[in-house]
């Protein structure tokens, strides 16, 4: 079978956890699939960031006259002239890991398109008028014209149905995870470049919208500051940007907790394990994930966690971490730090999450598809 994968869209180091998610997902293929052809069609501006496919037989790379940091240009163009490219190679069904696809269907074609959120049902105020227009439209045109669309958690799938009609096509496949943690970071480099020590300082990772809740760390950490205790008095927040990172900078500013506080932004995934396993605890105040990756890479790697209940976070972490009941209130948190304190830190396993178990979910899915 020639399976098209669409990765058009890909922004490298700007995409958060979908670029982890197809990456994973593509690793898993590779190690389960020997059968089938993947055919990768690339943006201008991401087909460097994928060379690493390409020597390998069963993987086709081809380049798309369009830019996925154009995003309206690269709307038109999909609309246009993608399904056409899909024709040309001749493709059996045509996967899109996110949910932008053409508006409307191609009955030749098959596909299966994965939603990860509908974010935009929620806060609308992070995007235009015609942002918004054109997210409810993107997602109707999936639900009506995919032949299967794959959420990536429970809490996701009921959302969708929650707010659209015609969801007889849902199906949930978890995301696959994968540390790749064979490569260590220089945590020396990192403890100096950041002025941190093993053990004292707690670590997030998040892009830095509202539904984050960092303004609640950076509250916790303005008490913590002032207390008389032995609990780490700094926190490092890794991400990559978002519209309330100027916000941050300066409530940071105005409480006057630079020394405590340390934006990174993006960092690699070495770099990351390494900041989170010399952590103290590994806080994730998140109020909206459609999955929420990085509690459970914390767990893995043998971190304490503390996290909310709130949307996927509970169904992700499969209750097996630390819990705040109230992601706002402040003494909450604080209390359940000193609570997580007296835990001894351990590794989680959650198979799950294996990249070749949740590609195998695909690849039957494909079939499935594929004989219809």
């Amino acid at each position: 079978m020639k399976i098209g994968i669409d990765l058009t869209w890909l922004k490298p180091k700007k995409s958060g956890g979908v670029e982890s998610y197809i990456r994973n997902l593509l690793d898993g293929f590779l190690e389960l699939d020997d059968k089938n052809t993947y055919i990768l069609f690339v943006a201008q501006d991401n087909k460097d960031s994928l060379n690493s496919y390409a020597n390998d037989k069963r993987i086709k790379i081809v380049e798309c006259n369009t830019y996925a940091n154009k995003v309206k240009s690269h709307l038109i163009w999909q609309n246009i002239h993608e399904y056409k490219m899909f024709k040309r190679e001749n493709v059996d069904l045509v996967f899109f890991p996110v949910y932008e696809m053409p508006l409307y269907k191609c009955r030749k074609l098959k596909t299966v398109v994965t939603i990860h959120d509908i974010q935009a049902m929620h806060y609308p105020e992070y995007f235009s008028k015609l942002e918004n227009i054109w997210f409810k439209m993107g997602w109707k045109a999936c639900l009506k014209n995919a032949n299967m669309v794959v959420t990536i958690s429970d809490f996701t799938k009921d959302d969708i149905k929650k707010y659209f009609k015609n969801t007889n096509n849902l199906v949930r496949i978890y995301n696959p995870i994968v540390l790749n943690n064979d490569t260590k970071g220089d945590f020396k480099k990192l403890a100096k470049q950041y002025a941190i020590k093993k053990d004292e300082y707690y670590y997030t990772i998040c892009s830095l919208y509202k539904h984050k809740n960092l303004i609640t760390l950076i509250k916790i950490m303005e008490q913590i500051k002032d207390m008389d205790t032995t609990l780490p008095k700094k926190l490092v927040i890794s991400g990559v940007g978002g519209p309330q990172k100027q916000e941050l900078i300066n409530l940071i500013n105005e409480k006057k907790l630079n020394d405590n506080i340390i934006l990174t932004s993006f960092v690699s995934n070495e770099e990351r394990n390494v900041l989170i396993e010399n952590a103290n605890i590994f806080l994730f105040p998140s109020i909206f994930e459609g999955f929420g990756m990085p509690p459970v890479e914390a767990m893995m790697l043998g971190t304490r966690v503390i996290t909310t209940k709130c949307t996927s976070l509970y169904e992700v972490t499969d209750g097996k971490c630390s819990y705040v009941d109230n992601p706002t209130n402040v003494s909450e948190w604080i209390s359940k730090i000193k609570e997580v304190q007296a835990i001894t830190p351990k590794a989680f396993k959650f198979p799950q999450y294996d990249k070749k178990l949740i590609a195998k979910e695909y690849l039957n899915l494909f079939y499935k598809i594929a004989k219809k």
